[in-house]
């Protein structure tokens, strides 16, 4: 199982991501939700939300004032903790059991331990611990891998926080990390923060979202890969040299002398002499006989050398690659006030023969300014973007789309091609 998380600066935009979640099959079972008490009774919040009671297991007081509205009957356990460091919070879905001990109210760890537990690395747990701490709504769905990027693409589309970005901020500001120690930040503090991060310029009642606006100033990173040459050693073979010992045949001829005793008898017949006379005494006579045989004496002489060494060749090589680098696009868009003077102009032409003045009609006309500064409708054309900017538009304004659709194209066009 894989965890997606995001964090929402709004509950009504929370609230959307897990209808969506709900409509698109995941497991509801496996849907949470973390926000501040505090949090779930602010009036900004109510204005999107139903005045429906909690679902069927809610704990007493989890819903102040119907705020949550239906996700009673879209998420289990929908109930009240304290947790250190963020104060009494309404939480619902599986992570309930991970943030309690014997049962609802009773907190057995903190935000960051469950976060961390689902596989969340230790400093983003840290991020989103703290996003709710300041008023944040956090929500996580836990799917198998291949339902992933459906998660994100659903979060994706309701105006997530970018817990790195923002807690760049936060740094600038003092915060060292997120503190269980510290206390939740008030109804006040919560609203202060959200304002630091509105959308440039008055929203009027589009309720659109943009970019954070910045706080003095910001540093846009230009990151370029540089290509760096070097060398490393690699075997290409070589031979290898062994030594061993073999019997060869080999013979030589010798010349070999062999004695042999002959003895012969003849006969004789001569008068005995004295010296024959002579034998007549006992004798011994011995002649013996001598052979020469061959003898192999062997001894070891140096016959061959064989000699190894290398030939080092030095060449020179020409490296190719393909290096990435950050590029970075100033559009000078002007502020709203900057195309008022056409907007009213486009209206005296198209609807000045309707029964409404301009005020009627700003709304849609800086509706399309916003749209055309949004850098995901960047390049894109007006078919291509139109579904999901009605759909925004109905969700949180008045007035039919069919009313307005053309103020507001005009708005995205002339801011569009302003910066073309």
């Amino acid at each position: 199982m894989k965890t997606v998380v995001g964090l929402y600066d709004h509950l009504s935009d929370a609230r959307a991501v897990v209808e969506d979640l709900v409509d698109a099959g995941f497991d509801r079972d496996q849907i949470s939700l973390v926000a501040q008490e505090s949090t779930s009774t602010m009036a900004g919040d109510a204005d999107y939300v139903e005045g429906n009671e909690a679902g069927e297991g809610a704990a007493a007081g989890a819903v102040t004032g119907g705020i949550l509205g239906g996700l009673g009957g879209l998420l289990l356990g929908l109930g009240t903790l304290a947790i250190p460091g963020v104060g009494p919070i309404v939480a619902a879905g599986p992570i309930v059991a991970a943030l309690t001990g014997a049962g609802v109210g009773a907190v057995a760890g903190g935000l960051v331990g469950a976060l961390i537990g689902w596989g969340i690395p230790q400093d983003e747990a840290g991020y989103y611990a703290e996003g709710v701490r300041r008023g944040g709504t956090l929500v996580a769905v836990r799917s198998d891998e291949d339902d992933v990027e459906d998660a994100v693409d659903i979060m994706n589309r309701h105006n997530p926080i970018d817990v790195e970005r923002r807690s760049e901020f936060w740094r600038a500001e003092g915060w060292t990390g997120y503190d269980a120690s510290a206390g939740p930040l008030t109804t006040d503090e919560i609203t202060r923060e959200r304002d630091r991060f509105t959308t440039m310029g008055t929203m009027g009642t589009t309720g659109f979202t943009e970019t954070d606006e910045l706080t003095e100033h910001e540093s846009i990173p230009v990151v370029e890969e540089e290509l760096r040459a070097g060398k490393r050693t690699v075997d290409r073979g070589g031979v290898r040299v062994r030594t061993y010992v073999e019997d060869v045949p080999v013979e030589e001829t010798v010349q070999l002398r062999e004695e042999h005793v002959n003895v012969e008898r003849r006969p004789v017949d001569r008068p005995a002499t004295s010296a024959d006379l002579d034998a007549f005494q006992e004798r011994t006579f011995e002649v013996r006989e001598s052979a020469e045989e061959a003898i192999v004496d062997k001894r070891a002489r140096v016959v061959e050398e064989v000699t190894i060494d290398k030939d080092v060749d030095i060449h020179d090589e020409t490296v190719r690659d393909t290096v990435r680098r950050t590029r970075v696009d100033v559009d000078k868009i002007g502020d709203f006030n900057t195309y008022d003077t056409r907007f009213r102009t486009h209206f005296k032409n198209r609807f000045a023969g309707t029964d409404y003045d301009y005020k009627r009609y700003e709304p849609a006309y800086r509706y399309g300014y916003n749209i055309a500064a949004d850098e995901r409708y960047y390049g894109r054309r007006w078919e291509d973007i139109e579904p999901q900017v009605r759909t925004r538009w109905e969700e949180h304004n008045q007035g039919t789309w069919e009313e307005f659709k053309e103020a507001v194209r005009h708005g995205w066009n002339e801011v569009k091609q302003a910066v073309s």
